[in-house]
């Protein structure tokens, strides 16, 4: 059915439309990725586990010509040790100036391992040619990450690569969203903490999503674990299902594969987020320091610092912008084009 005001409301909360049945347009529908079942992904409780079940998952793929989308971070950096003589393919933003010492970690990485590193070169212009396809692939706004990975996609399939590997799912297969898992969490302090952009904050007639958050309710409290294995896990995946699908290009995901066995919250919460994949990491690269954890390099800040809001009849006229992250903002900026496009 179509119900654009959950539409809009569930894309600023959550970044993706929860509820298959709703769409923002007639003959324009949505789907969401589903996640591997539990029952199919692999048991691991330790970083040699970890290792044996990637390197066996490689091995179907030994006769195509392979790549990887490669980081600063430890989760693609692991990967691409198993990748030795493969392309890589790292993101590259305003010349080189943005965030140098994750362009760096991927340089070091591709070097140790062997790898023939290519750069993929994403300025706004990069982005706005890329947006509308992503969009109406997805028949619904996107993820800021959305049209640079199609760049990428693109990039490596000229390239002749015949399947490209991400480790987009490690963060919450290992404990990776610590900022998530660092307390339990009442019922009214994780959704709080949860929503990315609060549909009341920016839409004149916004519609609660805390249906969503209630099927997950304990009494006060709620099953928040259980929480981001089913929602995180399908807003987080479906950028890359959809980015490679526009692109045609097939990808793999040896996380999504694995399940850890007894996540120890107390480690993630006194300073050890994903402790193995750090204990894994220190053995494919022991002459550096583990980095910290950052998310996918996309300058929003800069991209939005002077942009003065939505104009467009949904969105509130009061938005004060300088209270809204540079992701925030992407999500606002995004539903009005993706709005725009469709009701020219």
């Amino acid at each position: 059915m179509v119900d654009k005001k959950y539409c809009m409301s569930s894309y600023m909360a959550f970044r993706y439309i929860e509820d298959d049945n709703k769409d923002f347009y007639e003959g324009f529908k949505h789907g969401n990725i589903k996640p591997i079942p539990d029952d199919q992904r692999i048991l691991v409780r330790s970083a040699e586990d970890i290792d044996f079940e990637i390197k066996k998952q490689m091995e179907r793929f030994k006769d195509k010509r392979k790549g990887i989308m490669l980081s600063g971070g430890m989760d693609s950096a692991i990967v691409a040790s198993y990748l030795t003589g493969s392309d890589a393919y790292t993101f590259r933003f305003l010349g080189g100036d943005f965030q140098k010492e994750e362009l760096t970690r991927a340089e070091y990485y591709a070097k140790y391992y062997g790898l023939n590193l290519h750069y993929v070169d994403i300025t706004w212009d990069t982005v706005e040619n890329h947006l509308e396809a992503v969009m109406k692939a997805k028949c619904a706004p996107v993820h800021s990450i959305e049209p640079q990975i199609l760049q990428a996609a693109l990039q490596a399939k000229s390239d002749g690569v015949e399947m490209m590997f991400v480790g987009e799912s490690s963060d919450l297969v290992f404990g990776g969203m610590d900022g998530l898992l660092a307390k339990d969490w009442t019922f009214d302090e994780f959704m709080e903490r949860y929503i990315f952009t609060k549909p009341e904050a920016v839409l004149a007639e916004p519609v609660s999503v805390q249906y969503l958050f209630e099927r997950y309710r304990q009494g006060e409290g709620i099953d928040f674990l259980k929480f981001m294995d089913d929602i995180f896990s399908i807003e987080s995946s479906s950028s890359y299902f959809n980015a490679f699908g526009v692109a045609g290009m097939p990808y793999y995901d040896p996380y999504a594969r694995l399940k850890m066995g007894g996540l120890n919250l107390e480690r993630i919460r006194h300073g050890e987020p994903k402790y193995l994949i750090r204990e894994l990491m220190a053995k494919k690269y022991p002459d550096i320091p583990i980095p910290d954890k950052v998310p996918m390099p996309r300058p929003v800040d800069e991209y939005f610092r002077t942009w003065k809001g939505p104009t467009r009849v949904e969105f509130r006229k009061d938005i004060e912008m300088s209270g809204f992250t540079g992701n925030q903002r992407w999500q606002m900026y995004c539903l009005e084009k993706f709005l725009d496009i469709n009701e020219k």
